[in-house]
């Protein structure tokens, strides 16, 4: 896509070059181009366990010499240098010809071939180029005696074992029979991308040097014209200019429409098909490394060219080099986001092609139908109708929807079409006709997509395609045919992708977070503000959107299009793609009954395809402008004169410099020219109007990574070293951002300060950070690696180390480093006398957790696994600077350069991870939810009563957010139990008790510890009550709510900034009569408090995402829930009982059950309301009175409430007790159940519950049938 040219350029070219032989210095071979394929070779031999190469299996390094890589060097370029466009030769050489100089003789197929380039410069500008390579006989004794001596040592080389018929079978140049023929390139070097035209213009000059006759003028007339004479077409505008033999023609989309894009997206979808294109495009979205893999040159930049336009609006900002020139192959190993191309040979199987890293890696094999994803690929959203609107576009414009392989593009590149058996993976079909009925039954996808098209009907057996000839007859067009069908189809196809974003992001601007200060200020804090309300825009979304969406907005490219938008503040500032992205999403606005910030999930299409379509057919059909046409120039006689099949060296002196009064040299331009030209750069280049504005975009381009475009040239020893260097700096300034990120998020107080209001983080977001810090470990694991292992760098890493660790344990007198025996604490001195053992801290251990989860079952899933516990753990620095300490491995594993070698770098790594331990983490708890865990319980008695003499059977159900235990057996004299069960989630209740059996079946008990054997988390079930008949409120169960413990003295001094997990209120909770006067008395101020806080926090627990609000459980049973706030007020002037007797707020509520069912009650009179309660009231009480559970007065009390919150009765139950008679002789006058006003405050509040849909856990209402 056309981003970032140079936008003072106003020629429709800058550079003519020519590359090729230089005879004066003779053969000289690419020595890091041969390095590269000897490394390539030398791996698919020790892959595959060959050491040596056998004779039948032809050669790997020791190529023959014509199959050998020499360098080819730019010749002549003209004119020397332009202002606005500095030529870099170093570039340009690489990739006019990426693989060097190939030689052929008259045996060997020589077909021309085009492919275009990109050059990016590092202020993020760039310009195209568009080489013809094509083959012409060398003249050169010298170079050719050179190549017949190299085929002689070679010869002798290989003559052992080998018969003199198998050698001459092999490639071989004899100087005597065979012609020698040497590739040579011409190019054109453009601000803008226009391959049709330029391929044109050059075909038409090769033909000329070709052709037995002389074309009408010199060869210096056309190249002067195309450098000089042709301009840029205008935004909006077509343009005719001369090739040799016939006309040209380009045209530029206006200022309302799409940016220009001139690549057939035909080929893309015939090569990759919908569903290989659309995962690519996801992986582009999501800014993962792409590599892209094919034989020709032109396809690599086709497929990357493409999939970067698709993205409009946003544009790719990290590395992107679609062609990787052989020499630059060290570039894999970058440790950061890239869209780069790789040349195939046509030979190498994928399995032998060593990547350094794949953990995060979308490999795309273009000839070969196949595209690799990275595991945990979130899909796009609405995919499925988003592949059947394309697969209609495409099905009406004659192209199938799984694509077909292309032939060949020239024979010179050799290569096999793959058959159609081999070609079907991905839901891709190949071979035959490309609408195979069969093969369309046979494949999932494709079928679905054919009764999906049926319904609209179109026929999938033969699709009638328009001829649009025909039906527009009266369109008389002024390009070539094929030319028009490829700006239809790609505005077709464009318009639709064009048109998902308009729609996903229509009321983006309603959550851009302006800035408060000035700009100055912000710059300087850019990297610390929000500036988009994330948390906001995501909850506004549909549910199936959110994996996506949520990671897409952590992508570069999107703070990036946020940061356009926050600085152009009027329409003249916005760039092109901006200004038109708005304008689409101002339409739809209007367009669209809805409110603009309700999101809808329901697919709507592209409506605007014919109106694009039609300013195309405008512009071809009246050409706008034609340049002038090419003319003789003011030559010496005898110049211009070249010997036919060979192409010349150009007569500098006339292509040196353009004419003096050329009106796009001396820019007197008429306005309307001028007025486009400052909209093209605005449009396709970050042209800024201050000094500020540019610093910015320099500073936000190289946000979070240090380098964004490797220079192609001076490849030195130095070079790659500060390469490698900036490399280093980048993944740690990167991993700084991501952990400030992700505590900020997690703590929300910084965001606070900051001016955002209260920040919440969602358990997607959350997700999503976790997910980005896991491939970053992964990169940085990656870079520099020695031998690469598995596709998971970091996990093949603690295999190592497991390894060298288990063998040191093996030997007898070996001692473990400290790290690995234990992290003994103290246990705090309040903590009861029995102590559950601290978990053994274990970097092994917990490589061995993953290694026995059978669910995991890939290396790169086994690291993420790993990650997530040590987050969990808060053992992330910790462990990881164990395994770097090991320095003897990682000297083994890496090489100097590494990051993981660079000492000071990797210091503030593992401190800036340390930061993780501030907070608390849930994320390997609550992402393997279906995994077995192992839970280990203590018991501890009271140490008064500590119930040695305790005779009945204790039993205990622990219950988590996700499930709960079935009924576990406790043996009496241990109280320990160790059980294993599927993950529970974050624990929240213990129901707990015993069988009364025996003489003494009284217990009391302290508290209940559980542990995860795995995570580590301990959780405290405080319980300081009785369970036993007669004792306390006569209660053998009991329901315990816990609160997660802080595991060592450490974390004491610094307390986590999470607020703490509830705790159960039987602490607090004791029955009344036992010493009045020991328990704090509230006041009537105190009580109302208590119960408007618990109310409101069940208010705001409901106004959380669904997915994010935690256990409820909590809220009603846990301190200071709903069950203790109604305690107090029923507890508030409750009249002393007699001596030794317990009295209980139950006992309360049994004599009103009592009065209400009387004879004498329902004889008289009351409205139908007042009845209804009653029966409701009665309905409840007896229903848990006649419960087979033996949970005692409280336990039964606390049911009552959360059965009467679930079915919105409290407020009625509250108005019927205040006026129940029986309130007289258990209540004093002072209480607040009698205060009349004070109630029907407590009523309102409690009504406020009555919107909510409250679901109770299970074991709040075991064994209630209501």
């Amino acid at each position: 896509m056309t981003t970032g040219f140079s936008s003072n350029s106003c020629r429709f070219a800058d550079y003519f070059v020519i590359c090729g032989l230089d005879t004066e210095t003779g053969l000289e071979p690419d020595e890091l181009s041969a390095l590269c394929q000897y490394i390539t070779a030398s791996k698919v031999r020790d892959g595959a366990g060959r050491m040596s190469v056998s004779e039948d299996e032809g050669e790997n390094f020791e190529q023959s010499p014509l199959r050998r890589t020499f360098k080819s060097k730019v010749l002549a370029h003209y004119p020397e240098n332009v202002e606005w466009s500095p030529f870099d030769q170093d570039a340009v050489g690489m990739l006019c010809m990426p693989k060097g100089l190939s030689f052929r003789t008259q045996a060997d197929p020589r077909d021309p071939q085009f492919h275009s380039f990109i050059i990016t410069r590092e202020d993020g500008s760039r310009c195209y180029g568009f080489a013809l390579t094509f083959y012409e006989r060398v003249t050169s004794a010298q170079i050719c005696s050179a190549m017949q001596t190299l085929y002689h040592m070679h010869n002798a080389e290989r003559r052992h074992g080998l018969s003199l018929a198998r050698l001459r079978r092999l490639d071989s140049y004899d100087i005597a029979r065979d012609t020698l023929y040497v590739s040579k390139c011409v190019c054109l070097m453009a601000p803008l991308a226009f391959p049709h035209a330029c391929r044109q213009a050059l075909e038409q000059l090769h033909r000329a040097v070709s052709a037995p006759r002389p074309p009408p003028l010199p060869l210096e007339s056309y190249v002067y014209n195309v450098l000089y004479e042709v301009p840029l077409p205008p935004a909006g505008r077509s343009l005719r200019f001369s090739g040799v033999y016939g006309p040209i023609v380009c045209q530029r989309p206006g200022p309302a429409e799409l940016p220009l894009f001139d690549f057939p997206l035909r080929d893309v979808l015939e090569l990759l098909g919908v569903e290989n294109l659309l995962q690519l495009f996801t992986c582009a979205l999501l800014e993962i490394q792409i590599l892209l893999y094919s034989q020709h040159y032109q396809r690599l930049m086709t497929v990357a060219e493409s999939v970067t336009a698709l993205m409009f609006p946003f544009q790719w900002q990290h590395v992107y080099v679609p062609i990787l020139p052989a020499s630059l192959l060290h570039f894999l190993d970058a440790p950061v986001p890239y869209l780069m191309g790789l040349h195939s040979n046509g030979q190498d199987e994928r399995s032998h092609l060593e990547l350094p890293q794949e953990a995060n890696l979308c490999f795309v094999d273009i000839d070969n139908h196949l595209v690799e994803l990275p595991e945990d690929l979130p899909q796009f959203p609405n995919k499925l109708e988003f592949v059947q609107e394309i697969s209609e576009v495409l099905l009406a414009l004659g192209v199938a929807p799984e694509g077909r392989p292309h032939p060949c593009e020239g024979v010179a590149e050799r290569g096999t079409r793959p058959t159609s058996e081999s070609d079907k993976r991905n839901g891709n079909l190949g071979g035959g006709s490309a609408l195979d009925s069969h093969l369309l039954r046979e494949n999932e996808t494709i079928a679905r997509l054919q009764a999906l098209v049926r319904r609209t009907g179109v026929s999938m057996e033969r699709v009638e395609v328009k001829d649009r000839a025909s039906s527009k007859k009266d369109l008389k067009v002024q390009c070539d045919e094929e030319e028009l069908k490829k700006h239809q189809f790609n505005v077709h196809v464009r318009e639709v992708f064009a048109n998902r974003f308009t729609q996903m992001f229509a009321d983006y601007e309603v959550f851009v977070i302006q800035p408060s200060q000035d700009k100055e200020a912000w710059f300087t804090n850019r990297e610390q503000m929000h500036n988009f309300d994330k948390a906001s825009f995501l909850s506004d979304q549909p549910e199936p959107y959110l994996p996506f969406l949520s990671r897409f907005l952590e992508t570069q490219m999107f703070a990036s299009f946020i940061d356009s938008k926050i600085l152009c503040h009027d329409e003249e500032d916005k760039e092109h793609t901006l200004r038109v992205f708005d304008a689409r999403v101002d339409k739809i606005r209007m367009l669209n009954v809805r409110t603009p910030t309700l999101r809808t999930s329901m697919y709507q299409k592209c409506t605007n395809i014919q109106e694009a379509e039609k300013a195309i057919e405008m512009r071809v059909s009246k050409i706008d402008h034609t340049a002038l046409h090419p003319h003789l120039l003011d030559m010496k006689i005898g110049q211009g004169r070249y010997e036919p099949g060979f192409f010349p060296n150009m007569q500098a002196d006339v292509l040196s410099s353009g004419p003096t009064t050329n009106k796009w040299a001396k820019r007197s331009a008429p306005a309307q020219w001028r007025r486009k030209d400052r909209q093209k750069q605005h449009a396709e280049h970050l042209y800024l109007d201050n000094d500020q504005r540019e610093k910015y975009i320099q500073e936000a381009r190289t946000l979070g990574t240090m380098i964004r475009q490797p220079k192609l040239s001076n490849l030195s020893p130095s070079v790659i070293a500060q390469t490698n260097w900036k490399f280093v700096e980048g993944l740690l300034k990167e991993c700084r951002n991501k952990t400030k990120r992700m505590l900020v998020e997690k703590m929300g107080r910084e965001a606070v300060e900051l001016g955002h209001g209260e920040v919440s983080i969602t358990g997607v977001e959350e997700n999503t950070l976790i997910a980005s810090l896991c491939d970053l470990l992964e990169r940085i694991w990656s870079h520099g690696l020695q031998v690469k292992q598995g596709k998971s760098a970091l996990w093949s890493h603690l295999l190592h180390y497991q390894e060298s660790k288990e063998k040191k344990d093996a030997t007898p007198a070996s001692v473990g480093p400290p790290g690995l025996i234990q992290d003994l604490t103290e246990r705090r001195k309040s903590d009861a006398g029995l102590a559950m053992p601290p978990l053994k801290v274990s970097l092994i251990q917990d490589i061995r957790h993953i290694q026995n989860i059978g669910e995991i079952k890939t290396d790169v899933g086994k690291a993420r696994a790993w990650v997530r516990l040590s987050m969990e753990k808060k053992l992330l620095s910790r462990h990881l600077k164990q395994l770097l300490y090991d320095h003897e491995l990682t000297k083994k594993l890496y090489k100097r350069y590494a990051f993981l070698r660079c000492d000071d770098e990797k210091e503030q790594f593992l401190y800036h991870l340390l930061s993780f331990n501030a907070v608390d983490y849930f994320c390997f708890t609550n992402v393997f939810t279906t995994i077995m865990m192992p839970y280990h319980v203590l018991v501890v008695p009271s140490k008064k009563l500590g119930g040695s003499m305790f005779t009945a059977n204790p039993w205990l159900c622990v219950a988590g957010e996700l499930s709960e235990t079935v009924v576990l057996q406790v043996p009496k004299n241990t109280l320990e139990i160790t059980f294993e069960c599927q993950n529970l989630g974050k624990l929240t209740t213990v129901q707990m008790g015993h069988d009364n059996a025996g003489l003494y079946a009284k217990w009391l008990v302290e508290c209940v510890v559980v542990r995860n054997e795995i995570t580590g988390h301990a959780y405290k079930f405080p319980c300081g009550r009785w369970l036993g008949k007669g004792v306390d409120d006569g209660s053998l169960e009991r329901i315990l709510v816990g609160e997660l413990t802080t595991p060592s003295a450490e974390n004491e001094e610094r307390p986590c900034r999470t607020p703490p997990m509830q705790q159960s209120p039987g602490m607090i909770r004791r029955f009344v009569t036992i010493s009045p006067s020991s328990k704090p008395k509230l006041n009537t101020g105190q009580i109302q408090e208590g119960v408007g806080e618990a109310i409101n926090g069940i208010v705001k627990h409901f106004h959380k995402p669904e997915k994010e609000r935690g256990s409820l459980t909590l809220l009603l049973c846990g301190e200071f829930g709903l069950v203790w706030a109604l305690e107090q007020v029923f507890q508030h002037g409750f009249k002393s009982p007699r001596l030794f007797k317990n009295v209980f707020i139950w006992d309360f509520l049994e004599k009103a059950q009592a009065y209400f069912e009387s004879p004498e009650q329902r004889e008289m009179a009351q409205d139908e309301n007042w009845q209804t309660r009653v029966r409701n009231f009665c309905r409840f009480m007896r229903a848990i009175n006649s419960s087979t559970r033996n949970i005692g007065k409280d336990g039964k009390f606390q049911m009552l409430v959360c059965l009467g919150a679930r079915d919105h009765l409290l407020h009625h139950w509250i108005a019927l007790l205040a006026d129940c008679p029986i309130m007289g002789q258990m209540y004093e006058d002072s209480s607040l159940i009698k205060d009349h006003t004070l109630v029907n405050s407590l009523i309102r509040v409690l009504q406020t519950l009555q919107e909510f849909n409250i679901n109770l856990e299970a074991s709040l209402v075991k064994g209630i049938g209501i």
